[in-house]
């Protein structure tokens, strides 16, 4: 028994050394990222770790506000460590006074994020391009210097990329004549990747019949259709915090409110039996990219859906990924590919590897839309490497080689 303090100390130390181990091996793997990024022309740039909350609980998405790591200043602001770079590059180049020209940077450092089953602070290098007008032709780039950096390391037969674009949904959307507050849904729900489950005809029909214990307050959801996310959950925290209840059952105000917004969006579903037969069948078009535009023009043909001039950006990008060098057989091109920020506009892409396909090792998109919201148009396309998870991807292909 005296020996077990020892032992417990032993097994302590050994664990904080493999984390200072694996902190100093993403260092060298992040600085050899930077010096590759600036040597293809990207600037190097900082943002503060502490961050004002509000931009990203308003721009963000549900799944990074759920995630933020929050404090407030001695003043009761409220503050975030940032859980990534992009938001805080896009408001420093506004404030610059450089709208209109190109601006190509690159950012390293730690981002917070809760992340079950890792780190909640882990090392990102991302890059961020402003301003560019050749809009295919950056998406192309960007891809290209992000799978570039990363296949140098672990290895291009290791990789596949996923690629979409979120102006062919935002098309069909239109097409469908679809409520404003249904198209939200739809969108958000796609980026959460519950779109699919969403227009399921089986599940539709099973959250009818069976009825919930939100049921009870259909008032409340009623009044919950189609209101904005944070707006929404907002008033369900103030409904419970009148009824003196901060949690329940294990949960909290949070879980709570977050529940019944969830409920309202499901509840509030109106799609018609010929527009949810579209959407599924445009969300089951992946594949070839080639192939994959050839079968969403056969698609707008059969259900007149206006969509030529969002495919022949998508064709025309297509050509500029290829004439990049990637090599077409590892993308694949996903109708229904998605990323959960909601301030992702059009191109969207990850990178993965083939033995962890759960959770991407880089990804990016075009992110227009965020400088629409900042009230200004700025064409803009980004990307982030984790670098933790290609730390290990490197350390995998060591082992396997030994």
């Amino acid at each position: 028994m005296g020996d077990f303090p020892r032992e417990a100390d032993a097994m302590s130390e050994t664990s904080e050394t493999k984390v200072r181990m694996s902190k100093v091996r993403d260092g060298a793997d992040g600085q050899k990222l930077v010096a590759r990024f600036l040597k293809a022309g990207y600037h190097r740039a900082d943002v503060p770790v502490l961050q004002p909350a509000d931009p990203f609980l308003e721009l963000s998405g549900e799944d990074i506000r759920r995630r933020l790591f929050l404090t407030s200043d001695e003043e009761g602001a409220e503050l975030c460590l940032r859980p990534e770079f992009t938001i805080p590059a896009a408001l420093t180049y506004l404030k610059a006074g450089v709208v209109g020209r190109r601006v190509d940077q690159v950012f390293y450092g730690s981002v917070f994020r809760h992340r079950p089953g890792e780190s909640g602070e882990f090392t990102q290098v991302s890059l961020e391009s402003m301003g560019r007008t050749d809009r295919e032709a950056a998406d192309a780039d960007v891809l290209a210097e992000t799978y570039g950096a990363v296949s140098e390391a672990v290895g291009a037969a290791r990789l596949a990329i996923t690629i979409g674009d979120l102006g062919l949904f935002s098309g069909v959307l239109d097409a469908l004549s679809l409520d404003a507050a249904t198209s939200r849904r739809l969108a958000l729900a796609l980026g959460e990747g519950r779109l699919t489950s969403l227009i399921d005809p089986a599940k539709i029909a099973e959250r009818k019949e069976s009825p919930r214990g939100l049921a009870r307050y259909s008032g409340v959801l009623d009044a919950l259709k189609g209101a904005d996310p944070v707006e929404a959950k907002a008033f369900v925290k103030d409904l419970l915090s009148m009824a003196g209840i901060t949690a329940t059952g294990g949960r909290s105000a949070e879980d709570i409110a977050g529940r019944f917004l969830e409920r309202a969006r499901e509840d509030a579903q109106t799609l018609g039996n010929e527009q949810g037969d579209i959407l599924r069948q445009f969300l089951a078009i992946e594949g070839e990219p080639d192939d994959v535009t050839t079968r969403l023009r056969a698609l707008a043909k059969a259900a007149n859906l206006p969509l030529d001039a969002a495919l022949d950006r998508f064709e025309h990008r297509v050509g500029f990924i290829e004439a990049r060098g990637l090599p077409l057989g590892a993308v694949k091109a996903a109708a229904g590919f998605a990323r959960n920020m909601e301030y992702y506009s059009g191109f969207v892409f990850d990178i993965r590897l083939a033995e962890r396909p759960d959770r991407p090792i880089a990804a990016g998109g075009r992110y227009d839309r965020l400088f629409e919201r900042l009230g200004r148009e700025v064409p803009a396309i980004g990307a982030a490497i984790w670098v933790d998870r290609l730390n290990a991807a490197e350390v995998s292909a060591g082992e396997v080689t030994r």
